[in-house]
């Protein structure tokens, strides 16, 4: 066969070299369409070979290959091979495709990730099986049963844009013997690997003094600690080599310490004392290595002498000395590997991958699956034997994690469940922190870690004890008995459940406790491991005899580094809280205290918080957040913190709007704090004084940071320029600075002066002090964001900025560059910024990709570096040389000279061009390699004038605006940054009666026409999308979602519709200076003002819950606020009273509790609090609580804080008035500070600090969604329906729904917390349940309760129940829709009322909705013997009439539950007869049968007591069979119950409907079977396709139960 390609291909394929080479045309615009074909068909055994040519970066996915029985000359092509159906087998990656489906995941090697010149072949074998070869290497069988006549496929896919045809002929037999002496090879090679594993070799080890050393380094000393040798890839194996100035991963240098230390105790164990002269060596036996893993001429496990490959060694025990001068290695139970050694059974779970010998284990499809990842070790432990694994891999996705216990089940005769807590006999685990016995919980706190919290790196073992007592061990630490009482013989097991997903087998154990506790240690230093350091003493330095750090009593999650200076959160994207740090000592006064954000996390809300305490570190029992800690009794004592931009005293809010926002702060940014020597405490914002926070603060005070939320790290100012000074310092002295504090500008190092110039393009906005320039508009603009540095650079002096935000908008397109850097002679008062850096055609060189360009030319391509590749965290550098060649640095490497010629004597500038995909970047500290975490982007000094407001509380512009509006000065400015509009703004709050909203006009652009449009809106910026692209309109004209008036030029417009012209003077002469405001007056008119004149009212009957919104349009492109809030307002930043008790309620009224018992107060009525939403009205002595006007305003909060530990305390309320012109209902959840001074918002979402609230069907905490699919959707719950909160004892939130618990719905709940309730749209009124109390949280809530859950309860994700009587409660959803919708199909069907139960509680509606609301399982159990049933969810069961001659209450009692899928028009003639039966039934579900002897129709199941009726054998007529299924999912597919068409009378529309019975089958009449409609996978979860259908041929065995319908 030839090696050519067929001219038949891919409309973008380009075929050269004589058909051998094909290309794909346009590679960076396109993607596909680069199908090609073999010439000729594929003769058997050979290999269709091609290779890889060229690749692009641009794309994700590559090459694909495979084969295909289409004929090239009549194919019509499709965009990928995978699109190829009619037999076609292709590789993608690494699965395997048949006809477009996947039959194979993991197949081969990655061809994703093959590289240029790489080779790739296709063989279809004798035996028709496809094989896969790649760079000579054959990867096995991919699929069998292929046919002749096979078409190679090759797809020039993604990255892949040309290839090769290099052969097409059998592999050679050299090839296929080379291949086998490779694999021969390297099987031996890990044969011997395995020979020494606890054993160290002569020579590898010096004895203590290497221990020493070892030890030394995990003090800081890593320049004497070597790496291991590329061949020795294994962390249990100590090297053979130790080469110096190297330093070990955290993992190795773990392992190798472990390894020495361990040696030197078992070398004491066995008598080896002296170390230094023979060293630990081992007897060499006279013969060849035995098998894999004995160790040779070791001793045994019993002392015996073991025979190792025909050899004989010494015999020796565990306490014999060791012979031949050096101390030999004595067999210690259970911590050798010997020829039996501990490793994972090749019987495993069906997802379970073995590797590493049997070492490792993995589960496959770890984003798909969570279970089935079951492995047990390949025999039984031994006594006092320590089996411990490693945690290698864990996933984000799952709830959960590993399991490990032991089971008397030999893994030989095993049917492996999906997770071993479902085996109900001779199996102990540990599950979270709890032990669970045969599957159920016998000790729920056994230990005080968690295994769901464990992360990658940590270890777990357990022993088994002579005594029979069964230990776990995590981390190398005891966690005690676990069970007294174990069976003599038990395996091991692991169940890699949920976020579990790898694990090895560790074999090197310690058998000192003291020993692996210094892992915890050693990951707490991991972001210094790896890197040399120079070792700082404890010790303080004489020159700093005083120096500030952290105290080492630090929150729980908190973690202290870098000798005190540095504190973080090691897990921040598992916890957002228990971040607590202090100073080491108190402050001096005057003594600035200023940390440094070193990292940030996007996954909560809040961030740092920061202030001063009283209470000494060394005895405080830490809270889980600071502001939780309320203890000190004056004014004069506790905690003052700064926490968003208010302050707190003890927890109590006395200051609301202060300073900056630190929920806005970036990593890279500062905060500081200061006690002055007049006892006044002030907070600094990147080095900006915010003002006096409070007063009268005492001396002797700790720094507080509490790293909250996005907060993960920070690190206390050394280096960095001096805060300015305090306002009336100058009276006051120099001011004390600590070590830790900013040093002088003046002595700063000048390469930081390097900046930004305040000159740049027109879509690049400098921020951050110079340090920061970014791209506005980053997804409709993509250029025009030229930056240039503020000076020239000097020879040898590197310019380097880190890329800190990219977009995916400009990928795949002509703009999907991503950034260009270079230099400039041109100074920027002189440059005329063009749209890219590229257009200036002299004195300019740049970097764009791999091409350097002067001048806008080409000069080279292909440099060692391609900017395109570069990512978030990439730093780039330039650096003109003395000589006049130009450096570009990536990450801190030199790449080598760009181009030689620069003017030597002429000043250059950095210049970078944000371009497509990159949006931002910052300049770095130094030329030196930086930590990619300290990059800055918060907006603290603007390329703006910012107009100070007035003095007072100042009004601020809400952050929700038009896509075209950038806001500064905190809110106080905003500014049009593109365009003519897209510029609308609203004021933060609500505007109150009377309250003039006003601002000054900074900046107009005469090229436009239009000005300004200002008015008011009852639209709420809360609700708007956070995206603000999607919900604005352009201008405020278009703006009508919501009810705007508005004064456009001299216009007065309502929802755009004009209401009045000529009103006062036109806001189109508006210009540089002026003022316009506008308020609402108390006789509900809207009035403008223009530079403080009152235009009079320009509209009437406006709303009072009112925005005021204006619109930057047309000339006007910049405004400021001038004017500020009422005074009630700006009397909430008024210092707090010497005299003011700060302590919150209910501190004084806390009862102790004695005995460790929670206290009970069953005489506590919860009540709503007076303070609450402006239109709620409360009644019945505060249970009762309305919205009166409106859908928001509605907020409610109880007066007393929820009980915590009183699991019968339940919190509950009942929705009693619903109102249906309204969408959306109410939400619920708790705050956790005290509501006594809230200032509630319009909606609970806007609550933004402490705050658990449930919306729909979700989870929020302080407005960001935590969880999807929690419980029922509360906007559907009817009248009457009654919810209710509790916070158990482990501190979380539950949600009950007419009794039931929903699950655990937030963690972490602080105390007090106190409920919250929006009556928001439909909900209007709700009433405190009192009477309830004991029926809600009585023993049925307890037993619910998840806390109290066995997991054996629940099976593979559901959980089951032992139900025995059918539903007959009454479905809560009274106004249910879907309900109506299915009756009215039914009313069409004219079924006469008497066939239906008159009772409509026993009508129960399956939806989504009703059955959560209800609290219905999935599965129940019914009859005796019992037997599983599926509830039909998403259907509604109308109940039918039951015979008074059926004995009912047997036929409940012992019958099954069953149901039969029917046609419309069998269903009259089936309800006239009560029964299925012959010819009734429909044609899809009954089939006539041949009558046979009794050996024809095979006997009942084996719980029947009744044989099958046997009739009619005489005359051989036919008998019908009646198909029947426990689940709905099958008896209600279409094949069963045909769907017909409809029309509601109602809605006038159209829907699809089917019908079915529920139905009660008697025990032993029918036959369990297959099902048989031939579908491959399972139809029910919890039923196999084998037994999912039930025969039955007995008239007299079905009872109709309930009419189905489900509509569509």
């Amino acid at each position: 066969m030839a090696a050519e390609l067929h001219p038949c291909s891919g409309k973008l394929i380009g075929l050269s070299n004589s058909n051998r080479t094909a290309q794909r045309n346009q590679p960076v615009q396109e993607f596909n369409h680069g199908l090609v074909l073999s010439r000729e068909p594929l003769k058997d055994r050979d290999v269709f070979t091609v290779r890889i040519d060229k690749k692009v970066n641009s794309w994700s996915g590559s090459i694909e290959i495979g084969v295909t029985s289409l004929d090239p000359a009549g194919l019509d092509f499709p965009s990928s091979a995978t699109g190829l159906k009619g037999g076609s087998w292709i590789v993608s990656g690494c699965s395997v495709l048949r006809d477009g489906r996947s039959v194979l995941e993991e197949y081969g090697r990655d061809l994703d990730q093959l590289s240029e010149g790489d080779r790739v072949g296709i063989q279809r074998s004798t035996h028709g099986e496809l094989h896969l070869w790649v760079n000579g290497q054959d990867c096995g069988a991919a699929a069998s049963g292929l046919p002749t006549g096979l078409w190679a496929v090759v797809d020039l896919y993604g990255k892949c844009t040309q290839v090769t045809v290099v052969s097409c002929e059998p592999p050679s037999l050299a090839e296929r013997d080379t291949e086998r002496e490779t694999v021969e090879e390297r099987e031996q090679e890990d044969e011997e690997e395995e020979v020494v594993v606890c054993g160290v070799r002569e020579g590898e080890f010096g004895g203590l003094t290497s221990a020493v050393n070892l030890a030394a380094a995990t003090n800081g000393t890593l320049e004497e600690v070597p790496e291991l040798p590329p061949t020795h890839n294994r962390p249990d194996k100590f090297p053979n080599n130790l080469e110096p100035e190297t330093v070990l991963t955290e993992h190795q240098l773990f392992d190798v310490l472990n390894n020495a230390i361990v040696s030197l105790y078992r070398s004491e164990d066995n008598g080896g004392g002296d170390l230094g002269g023979g060293g630990i060596g081992r007897d060499s036996g006279t013969g060849s290595r035995g098998d894999r893993g004995s160790s040779s001429g070791g001793g045994s496990v019993n002392g015996n002498s073991s025979d190792s490959g025909g050899g004989t060694g010494n015999t020796g025990s565990v306490n014999s000395p060791a012979g031949g001068g050096g101390a030999r290695l004595g067999a210690v139970t259970g911590g050798m590997l010997t020829n039996d050694a501990l490793l994972f059974h090749e019987k495993c779970g069906t997802l379970i991958k073995l590797s590493n010998n049997n070492k490792t284990a993995e589960r496959r499809r770890p984003l798909d699956e969570f279970n089935n990842g079951v492995v047990m070790t390949n025999r039984p432990l031994r006594h006092n034997e320590m089996f411990e694994i490693r945690i290698d891999k864990l996933v984000d996705k799952w709830s959960g994690s590993i399991e490990i216990g032991v089971t008397t089940h030999n893994p030989n005769n095993l049917d492996y469940p999906a997770t071993m807590t479902n085996l109900r006999s001779g199996t102990i685990m540990m599950s979270g922190c709890g032990i669970l016995t045969n599957g159920k919980g016998t000790r729920r706190e056994y230990c005080e870690f968690s295994l769901d919290e464990l992360q990658e790196g940590d270890h777990i073992g357990l022993m088994h004890k002579a005594s029979g007592a069964l230990h776990f061990y995590i981390n190398g630490i005891d966690q005690g008995v676990a069970a007294a009482q174990t069976p003599a013989v038990v395996y091991a097991v692991v169940d890699l459940y949920g976020m579990a997903v790898k694990v090895t087998i560790v074999h090197n154990h310690n058998h000192s406790d003291r020993l692996r506790r210094n892992n915890a240690i050693m990951r707490a230093l991991s972001p210094d491991v790896g890197r040399p350091r120079p070792a700082h003493s404890l010790t303080p330095d004489p020159d700093t005899p005083d120096r500030l750090l952290f105290h080492s009593n630090c929150g729980q999650k908190a973690a202290i580094i870098s000798e005190g200076r540095t504190a973080l959160r090691p897990h921040a994207t598992d916890d957002f809280n228990h971040g607590v740090v202090l100073s080491g000592r108190p402050l001096h006064s005057n003594e600035v205290f200023q940390v440094r954000i070193d990292k940030m996390v996007d996954k909560w809300a809040g961030s740092i918080e920061i202030g001063v305490t009283t209470h000494n570190p060394a005895y405080l029992q830490l809270p889980s957040t600071m502001t939780n800690l309320r203890s000190g009794n004056t004014n004069q004592s506790g905690t003052w913190m700064m926490t968003g931009n208010g302050v707190m005293h003890n927890g109590t809010t006395i200051l609301d709007e202060y300073g900056h926002n630190l929920d806005r702060l970036k990593a890279g940014d500062t905060v500081g704090v200061v006690r002055k020597e007049d006892g006044s405490l002030h907070f600094f914002v990147n080095g900006v004084a915010q003002g006096p926070a409070a007063w009268n603060v005492p001396p002797s005070v700790y720094a507080v940071v509490d790293l909250y939320g996005q907060a993960a790290q920070a690190t206390i100012m050394d280096d960095v320029a001096d805060l300015p000074p305090l306002p009336e310092d100058s009276s006051e002295g120099p001011t004390v600075m600590s070590p830790g504090s900013p040093c002088s500008v003046a002595g700063g190092n000048s390469a930081n002066d390097l900046r930004f110039h305040q000159l740049h393009g027109t879509n690049a906005v400098i921020t951050n002090g110079g340090r920061t320039a970014l791209r506005q508009n980053c997804r409709s603009e993509f250029n025009d964001a030229i930056v240039i540095s503020n000076r020239c650079l000097r020879d040898g002096e590197l310019f380097e900025i880190v890329i800190q935000k990219m977009v995916d908008r400009w990928s795949g397109s002509i703009e999907a560059g991503k950034i260009m850097a270079g230099v400039t002679a041109i100074r920027p008062e002189e440059l005329e910024f063009p749209n890219t850096m590229t257009d200036i055609d002299y004195d300019t060189w740049m970097l764009s990709g791999t091409a350097i360009m002067q001048d806008g030319n080409t000069m080279r391509n292909n440099y060692g570096c391609d900017l395109d590749t570069l990512t978030t965290g990439s730093r780039i550098g330039m650096m003109r040389s003395a000589t006049g060649d130009l450096h570009y640095y990536i990450n801190g490497v030199d790449q080598g000279v760009a181009c030689t010629g620069l003017p030597p004597g002429k000043e250059v500038y950095a210049v970078i061009d944000l371009y497509g995909q990159c949006v931002q970047v910052s300049i770095t500290s130094s030329s030196g390699p930086q930590d990619n975490s300290l990059c800055t982007s918060n907006i603290t000094e603007k390329s703006f004038p910012i107009h100070s407001p007035v003095a007072g509380v100042a009004h601020r512009l809400h952050s929700k605006h038009g896509k075209n509006v950038v806001l500064l000065g905190d809110g106080c400015q905003a500014v049009r940054v593109g365009g003519y509009a897209h510029g609308i703004v609203f004021s933060a709050k609500e505007l109150k009666t009377d309250e003039l909203f006003e601002v000054k006009i900074d900046e107009v652009d005469d090229q436009w026409s239009g000005s300004l449009h200002m008015g008011l809106t009852t639209l709420a910026p809360p609700e708007l999308p956070s995206c603000p692209m999607s919900g604005l309109s352009p201008s405020l004209t278009q703006l009508r979602s919501k009810v705007t008036w508005l004064v456009a030029g001299s216009e007065v417009r309502r929802n755009g519709l004009l209401q009045r012209q000529n009103y006062g003077a036109s806001l189109d002469r508006l210009t540089v200076g002026n003022r316009v405001g506008v308020k609402r007056c108390s006789d509900d008119t809207m009035h403008v003002l223009i530079d403080g004149e009152d235009m009079g009212p320009a509209a009437t009957a406006v709303a009072k819950n009112v925005y005021a919104v204006l619109d930057l349009y047309g000339r006007v492109t910049a405004v400021s606020i001038v004017s500020s809030s009422v005074l009630e307002d700006a009397g909430s930043v008024k210092a707090p009273s010497l005299s003011s008790d700060s302590c919150s309620e209910g501190e004084e009224d806390r009862t102790p509790v004695e005995g460790g018992e929670p206290a009970l107060v069953p005489n506590t009525v919860m009540a709503f609090l007076e303070n609450h939403g402006k239109n709620i009205q409360l009644s019945h002595e505060n249970l009762t609580a309305a919205r009166v006007s409106s859908y928001n305003q509605g907020l409610l909060v109880t007066a007393q804080p929820l009980p915590r530990q009183q699991l019968f305390q339940v919190l509950c309320f009942q929705i009693d008035r619903l109102n249906a012109s309204w969408t959306s209902s109410l939400s619920l959840g708790v705050i956790g500070h005290s509501p006594d001074r809230l200032n509630f918002p319009s909606t609970a979402c806007c609550l933004k600090r402490s705050v658990w609230l449930l919306q729909r069907d979700s989870v929020f905490h302080n407005s960001l969604k935590i969880c999807e699919n929690y419980g029922p959707n509360l906007d559907t719950c009817p009248e009457g329906t009654v919810l209710g909160l509790l916070v158990d004892g482990n501190s979380c939130l539950h949600l009950y729904v007419n009794g039931m618990d929903q699950g655990v719905a937030a963690q972490d709940i602080p105390t007090p917390c106190y409920p919250l309730i929006d009556l928001y749209g439909q909900c209007e009124q709700v009433t405190i349940v009192t009477n309830n109390l004991a029926t809600v949280g009585g023993e049925s809530v307890k037993a619910r309760c998840q806390g109290d859950m066995e997991k054996a309860d629940m099976v593979d994700g559901i959980k089951e129940s032992v139900c025995w009587m059918p539903h007959a409660e009454v479905n809560p959803n009274k106004t249910c829709e879907y309900q109506a919708l299915c009756s009215r199909f039914k009313d069409l069907l004219t079924l006469p009322d008497g066939y239906f139960n008159e009772d409509a509680k026993y009508n129960l509606c399956y939806c989504e909705s009703c059955h959560k609301l209800r609290g219905d399982e999935s599965y129940y159990k019914r009859g005796e013997p019992p037997r599983d049933y599926a509830l039909p969810f998403g259907w509604c069961r109308f109940a039918l009439r039951i015979k008074p001659h059926c004995d009912v209450s047997n036929s409940f009692k012992q019958w099954h539950i069953a149901y039969h899928g029917t046609s419309v028009g069998a269903l009259r003639r089936t309800l006239d007869h009560a029964q299925l039966l012959s010819g009734t039934s429909s044609i899809f579900s009954v089939s006539p049968v041949k009558t046979e002897g009794p050996n024809g129709y095979s006997e009942p199941e084996e719980n029947s007591s009744n044989s099958l009726p046997d009739r009619d054998r005489e005359t051989d007529r036919e008998v019908p069979r009646v198909q029947l299924s426990p689940t709905m999912r099958y008896s209600g597919l279409e094949m069963f119950a045909p769907k017909v068409q409809f029309r509601d009378p109602r809605s006038h529309c159209c829907h699809q409907a089917q019908v079915g019975f529920q139905v009660c089958v008697r025990p032993g009449s029918y036959k369990v079977g297959p099902q048989t409609l031939g579908a491959i996978e399972p139809l029910d979860p919890r039923f196999s396709n084998t037994e999912i259908e039930w025969i039955t041929k007995d008239q007299g065995g079905t009872l109709l139960y309930g009419l189905l319908i489900r509509v569509e």
